[in-house]
């Protein structure tokens, strides 16, 4: 035989072993223990059966693939058509659409508002929580539209007009206006300017009367937004000056006027995103654009803050959804990767740090699923005082923390891939990129540290009927007590004091939360684990670096429960 003959042919230098196999055709729903627990404890068993369909028809491949489609091909803005004539026209890639469609399908932009029953608010942040496994960008419009519900709910005539296109599950991707027979809508936000950014009381977009002034009066406005999301939208909530007033006021900007012609509002770039690639964010101005008062003059932010209570619950629930797939893909990538002679889940240095991640994942998950479920009973004449503190103080408070620790976890859910995970071919690094966006939307950290401490003060009964009612539940674990104890201690003193130290009380309410939470609802060796760890005596020893879990936890049973396939 010759040495010609001997060579290998093309392709072929080497068999291809110890790759692992992507995930999918997995149930989201049945693997997940602990949403599984809080979906039947916030009243939600009655939705169950759709949640298991819609978590299994979310890993297959060709559903799995459409993430990546939408975040490779980014939207596209033509602002003028071949004539010459002002379109500014969205492009999306057809993953968009079908991404939008499958969460319409699901009813997640007003499931409790199509469907008020006891826990239907669970059942929607269930669903909205599967989907975010999946792809973040799509979760934007589908957000914004669930919260303005609430708000235009309050404007009967309007409201009457909208209502259908907004419960519609049926996603309707055409830019035409309602009145031409479009079958269901999306509402945006404009809120931010150029001047200010979260100090939207610096806004300067002024609306002026065009006939009667007031609380449903129509109007045109004059200004800008320097980020407007999403800018395809049917319309937008946005806040403005009426008049010469120097307080601002709510206004409804629909993409097209009565008349059926483009409204004045103009999109003069899409922002180059760090993530949510998928989603389209603009800035815009209002070139005397038509819009109407919503909600009282001059209470323009209390008005849409009540949208933005919505929203940051989502934040939450979005965060916790990408710690969750980053979680799973991780503990998947360890059960079928092998080094130096063992299975990586086998490696008792890789098992504590996947049990860790594991800890924070189900933690971040039965806050927000109490969340929501206190997002329900709060609204009642006879809701107790800590479900009002439970929306009001730990929402934001939830929002700072859990949207934080979802950089970090991604980043670490990152390296148990390794190289394979900086790459984009997997969906690790798309992961990462999403994971900063929460923080920064309807409110940074600082922002929500000092909203925490305004409820505080304004709900003080509400504030103390919460804390009196985990002091009940750190009875019986005995690391809860001290750290409830330093909570206090921290909320008593002086208000300038309590500013500067905001981020740490804010962590201790959020840990101290979850601690509380866990104890009630989980197995007893994952509340141990997380209150030992983040609250007890075992802190000092951890630090705040994934996989410092003292090893007389069961690293290993940790890791079973989190993905129990």
């Amino acid at each position: 035989m010759n040495a010609l003959s001997e060579a290998p042919r093309f392709g072929a230098t080497h068999e291809v072993v110890n790759q692992v196999p992507p995930l999918a055709d997995y149930d989201m729903l049945a693997s997940d223990p602990a949403l599984r627990a809080a979906v039947e404890r916030e009243g939600a068993g009655w939705h169950a059966e759709a949640l298991a369909r819609d978590g299994l028809a979310l890993t297959r491949p060709e559903v799995l693939a459409l993430a990546d489609l939408a975040n490779r091909h980014e939207p596209e803005l033509s602002t003028h058509d071949a004539r010459g004539e002002r379109i500014d026209a969205i492009e999306f890639h057809p993953a968009w659409h079908s991404l939008l469609a499958l969460l319409r399908r699901e009813g997640l932009q007003a499931l409790p508002f199509e469907a008020p029953k006891p826990g239907a608010m669970a059942a929607r942040c269930a669903g909205y929580f599967l989907h975010g496994q999946l792809e973040s960008g799509s979760l934007c419009p589908i957000t914004m539209t669930f919260a303005s519900i609430p708000v235009l709910q309050k404007e009967p005539a309007l409201y009457a007009t909208v209502r259908d296109a907004l419960l519609s599950r049926e996603h309707d991707p055409r830019d035409i206006p309602l009145s031409a027979g479009k079958r269901s809508m999306m509402i945006g936000m404009g809120m931010t300017e150029k001047q200010g950014g979260s100090d939207v009381r610096s806004n300067r977009t002024r609306a002026h009367a065009t006939g009667t002034p007031g609380r449903g009066g129509e109007y045109r406005l004059i200004g800008h937004k320097w980020f407007f999301s999403a800018p395809q939208c049917d319309a937008h909530l946005v806040l403005a000056r009426a008049g010469e007033s120097d307080a601002l006021s709510c206004f409804y900007v629909p993409r097209f006027t009565p008349e059926g012609s483009k409204n004045a509002v103009q999109v003069q770039r899409l922002k180059d995103k760090l993530g949510n690639r998928s989603n389209a964010s603009s800035e815009v101005e209002f070139l005397d654009a038509y819009g109407v008062m919503i909600g009282d003059e001059g209470r323009g932010v209390p008005t849409i803050i009540e949208m933005a209570n919505h929203t940051r619950l989502d934040c939450v629930i979005g965060s916790a959804a990408l710690m969750r797939a980053a979680l799973v893909q991780a503990i998947h990538h360890a059960r079928h990767r092998s080094a130096f002679g063992a299975k990586l889940v086998d490696q008792p240095l890789m098992r504590n740090v996947l049990a860790d991640l594991a800890l924070e994942s189900e933690a971040a998950t039965v806050l927000f699923m109490r969340l929501a479920g206190a997002f329900e009973t709060s609204a009642a004449a006879d809701a107790a005082p800590e479900e009002r503190a439970w929306r009001r103080l730990v929402t934001p408070a939830a929002k700072f923390w859990v949207c934080k620790r979802a950089l970090e976890f991604t980043g670490e859910a990152m390296e148990v891939w390794g190289g394979n995970g900086y790459v984009e071919s997997g969906p690790m690094a798309r992961f990462y990129r999403e994971a900063p966006v929460n923080s920064i939307w309807e409110g940074s950290g600082n922002v929500m540290c000092l909203d925490v401490l305004r409820a505080f003060e304004r709900e003080t009964d509400a504030a103390h009927a919460l804390l009196a009612s985990w002091h009940e539940t750190a009875r019986e674990h005995p690391s809860l007590g001290p750290a409830l104890a330093a909570l206090d201690e921290a909320l008593k003193s002086d208000p300038a004091t309590r500013e500067a130290s905001a981020r740490r009380i804010v962590q201790q309410l959020v840990l101290t939360a979850q601690g509380v939470l866990l104890a009630k609802h989980a197995p007893a060796e994952v509340a141990d684990a997380f209150i030992e760890t983040r609250l007890g005596d075992a802190r000092g020893e951890t630090g705040r670096v994934y996989g410092t879990l003292p090893a007389r936890f069961d690293h290993a049973g940790l890791i079973a429960r989190a993905f129990a396939l």
